[in-house]
């Protein structure tokens, strides 16, 4: 026990001492706290893209998953996730160029910039502020799973621990000091899953070995379906949608793009992400699945506690110790990120409404970080469902605002109503499908209020553009590239229908079918390696991005 105590002590002296060196270099002006001076490079960026994407729901979540539904979870979020990567061509860079020209700080401002409504930016930042702290609450959630099978510390004593560490480092380094945590965290989330699933797998004899034992035991946890049929076909497709919609507009990412040091960062970020996404996915679903082997009879959120429960009984202190480390990596890279960009909201749009002079002031985004982290705790004392159900929830709620983002960055002529009113119309609907007044049937419910979002923004905006005689649409110059419709076709053929049902053939302990996404997610990364090479040879003027 001293030896964990000890492990576990050392890590939190770690990422609280890289928060101290992130403040020697620290400036405390807006754009210095929640942006690193727009500065942050390719390693260091794409190292807090992903480790802010990869959360507790990542590590605890996907191993969950994995032991209750199998491999069928492994496209969903290694090649789902990686294809999210698009909305960098789409999304990233021009939030990117708009930022810099506006001086937006945060995700609510650039669109106040855009309609010029400040009705829309409040609502839009209260819709960021709704559907964000129930996924930071999982974060601190996650810790209190993890410390409590490795140290027998009472579940919320470790939720209390990770949130007082992170706030700490936060508070004191800003978006500079959660950068370089992030890196480092997720450089040990990676390395410590890898040795997880190497030692799970060991214990039973070797990787091929100890999946061949779990194919005997349970093959409907190598079927494409999942265990229990969990993933038709709808529900696939509709985990693509979530993914797709819902990640840019998490406001940690979000908030990201503006902090890049040059359209080159975005390139190398957008160029890495799937080979990231599907390296690091396959990981904790594997321990999941093997993890059967040797506790078999978890159900519903029990299942989020399978790793540390395996590290716990299969490695001794050291391992145990570093491994639940990583763990918390992944969400403490997360949270980390969650607190300083709903400080920045609440400082710099909430706050604005009360006082503009207070957004320029330095302690504002303190005082945010510490109240927002301490929220995040009181709504994890008591979670009411798994990780993996609460993440979906919360994620629909977020990716009703795309239409809003999309549209007004490529509208010439950009109206407040529409972007309102199918916010309005598409959170109403998220909360109509979590109360059972509606079903979702076939799919999760993100199909059909995405659905309605943009079919209510295009409505409005037409009739409003009629009205005006402004009716001209002027299409994005990414549309027309043969490279966008190559990237639709790789998502097209992501719906591998011949595959349902199936199990085999095996190659190396996986089925077929799993190496034939780690393929897609290949061809994805060389599709994007040839849109990055000819925007470099058009050097008259970056050709995606149309006129504002």
């Amino acid at each position: 026990m001293i030896i964990r105590v000890a492990l576990l002590s050392g890590y939190f002296l770690i990422v609280l001492g890289i928060g101290a060196l992130a403040r020697r270099r620290f400036d405390f002006t807006p754009e210095g706290y929640f942006l690193a001076d727009r500065k942050l490079g390719p390693v260091v960026l794409l190292g807090t893209m992903v480790a802010t994407n990869f959360s507790a729901f990542t590590v605890f979540g996907a191993s969950g998953a994995g032991y209750r539904d199998g491999y069928a979870f492994f496209p969903i979020m290694g090649f789902g996730t990686g294809f999210m990567a698009v909305t960098f061509w789409i999304l990233g860079q021009r939030i990117w160029e708009v930022g810099r020209k506006t001086g937006a700080v945060t995700p609510p401002e650039l669109i106040r910039h855009l309609y010029e409504s400040p009705t829309l930016s409040i609502l839009f930042a209260l819709v960021i502020i709704v559907f964000t702290m129930p996924y930071l609450a999982l974060q601190p959630m996650a810790a209190g799973y993890a410390l409590e099978e490795l140290l027998g510390l009472p579940y919320f004593g470790g939720c209390t621990l990770v949130t007082v560490v992170i706030v700490l480092y936060t508070m004191s380094g800003g978006m500079r000091a959660v950068a370089w945590t992030d890196l480092f965290q997720g450089m040990l989330m990676f390395v410590m899953l890898l040795i997880s699933l190497t030692i799970v797998a060991g214990h039973h004899g070797g990787f091929i070995a100890a999946h061949q034992k779990a194919l005997s035991t349970a093959p409907e946890l190598f079927s494409r379906p999942g265990g229990m049929g969990a993933y038709s076909p709808g529900i696939w497709l509709s985990f693509m949608m979530l993914w797709f919609f819902c990640d840019p507009m998490f406001p940690q990412l979000f908030q990201r793009f503006f902090a890049a040091r040059s359209r080159k960062t975005i390139h190398f970020m957008m160029l890495c992400y799937p080979l990231i996404c599907t390296v690091v996915f396959v990981l904790p679903v594997g321990i999941g699945v093997l993890g059967r082997l040797s506790i078999p009879g978890l159900t519903g959120s029990q299942a989020d506690r399978i790793l540390p429960m395996l590290m716990t009984s299969l490695s001794g202190d050291v391992m145990a110790s570093l491994i639940v480390a990583a763990g918390l990596a992944a969400l403490m890279s997360t949270m980390d990120s969650q607190l300083l960009t709903l400080s920045s909201i609440f400082s710099r749009d909430i706050l604005y409404l009360m006082c503009p002079s207070a957004v320029q002031k330095k302690t504002a985004g303190k005082v945010f970080v510490v109240l927002l982290g301490f929220t995040g705790l009181a709504l994890a004392f008591r979670p009411s469902a798994t990780i993996l159900q609460i993440a979906t929830q919360t994620f629909t709620g977020l990716a009703v605002l795309f239409p809003t983002v999309i549209f007004g960055l490529y509208f010439k002529r950009r109206y407040a109503l529409p972007a309102i009113l199918s916010i309005i119309t598409g959170e109403a609907a998220v909360i109509a499908f979590y109360l059972k007044w509606l079903s979702a049937a076939r799919f999760l419910p993100v199909v059909y209020v995405m659905l309605v979002t943009f079919g209510i923004y295009l409505l409005t905006y037409g009739i409003l553009a009629w009205k005006k005689g402004h009716l001209v649409f002027s299409f994005p110059a990414w549309i027309q590239s043969p490279y966008f419709y190559s990237l639709g076709l790789t998502f097209f053929m992501g719906t591998d229908f011949w595959s349902w049902g199936r199990v085999g053939p095996v190659v190396a302990g996986l089925p077929l079918w799993i190496w034939y996404f780690v393929g897609l997610s290949m061809l994805q990364m060389a599709i994007m390696g040839m849109m990055i090479y000819r925007e470099k040879r058009q050097s008259a003027g970056p050709a995606i991005i149309p006129d504002s």
